[in-house]
């Protein structure tokens, strides 16, 4: 679907300051009238905070990405397609299906693994409560980050950090040190595997931050000491 955006002579709904009338800025569907320099700031600003709908900061009507666009430079274009993806990744991970109904379900606390299914609660009239870990009606008491009280529940993600190989990588000079070959970025957590190409300096695709693999420190790393032992939580 083609977005056409009005340009008119009018001073900024959004930015106070920005008040010359001999410049033209955008009228957007919402109806409040900003600069693209303006609009790019403001919708960076969501995106960042992992938003996945750009909404009018005045009227908090969401903006349709397609007229969003129209103001980006290509560059921008790019930029804000890797963020919307990178931010649908992280809001499906907090959404599953429930083991009684298999409707979907949003995890409202990421630190708590007993979630209530609302759907199950509704029809059975009682509350209705699982494991967002292995999937199992609820045991145990709450709330609980680890796991729940049935055999077997476990983190995937531990259970990788634990169980896989070691590797040598390089440590300086003609030297090797041996570390986990999987590691948890240090900012977000997400998992890594080292391919064993190139350096111990990785970089996370999911923040963006480079940490040495070696000693899981994110600068100031020149020679490691030694290397981190394996990880038993994930940041």
């Amino acid at each position: 679907m083609a977005f056409r955006v009005e340009f008119v002579y009018r001073a900024s709904d959004i930015d106070i300051n920005d008040t010359d009338l001999s410049i033209s800025r955008a009228r957007l569907s919402c109806g409040h009238v900003t600069s693209a320099q303006t609009l790019v700031q403001r919708c960076t600003l969501q995106l960042q905070r992992g938003q996945v709908e750009l909404k009018c900061p005045i009227c908090a009507k969401v903006w349709p990405y397609g007229e969003v666009r129209t103001l980006l430079t290509p560059k921008e274009q790019l930029y804000f397609k890797d963020l919307l993806r990178e931010n649908a990744t992280k809001k499906m991970t907090d959404i599953k299906g429930c083991p009684g109904c298999s409707s979907f379900v949003e995890r409202k606390d990421s630190s708590d693994l007993c979630v209530r299914c609302p759907f199950c609660s509704v029809k059975t009239g009682r509350t209705s409560e699982f494991c967002w870990q292995c999937g199992r009606t609820w045991k145990g008491p709450r709330p609980r980050a680890d796991k729940c009280d049935n055999l077997g529940c476990s983190d995937s993600d531990l259970n990788m950090l634990r169980d896989c190989k070691m590797i040598s990588l390089p440590h300086h000079s003609d030297q090797v040190i041996q570390c986990p070959s999987i590691r948890a970025c240090p900012d977000c957590g997400m998992l890594i595997e080292h391919t064993l190409e190139g350096c111990k300096y990785v970089a996370c695709f999911n923040c963006k931050i480079s940490f040495c693999f070696i000693c899981l420190r994110s600068s100031g790393c020149v020679k490691c000491a030694a290397a981190a032992p394996r990880q038993t939580s994930v940041p």
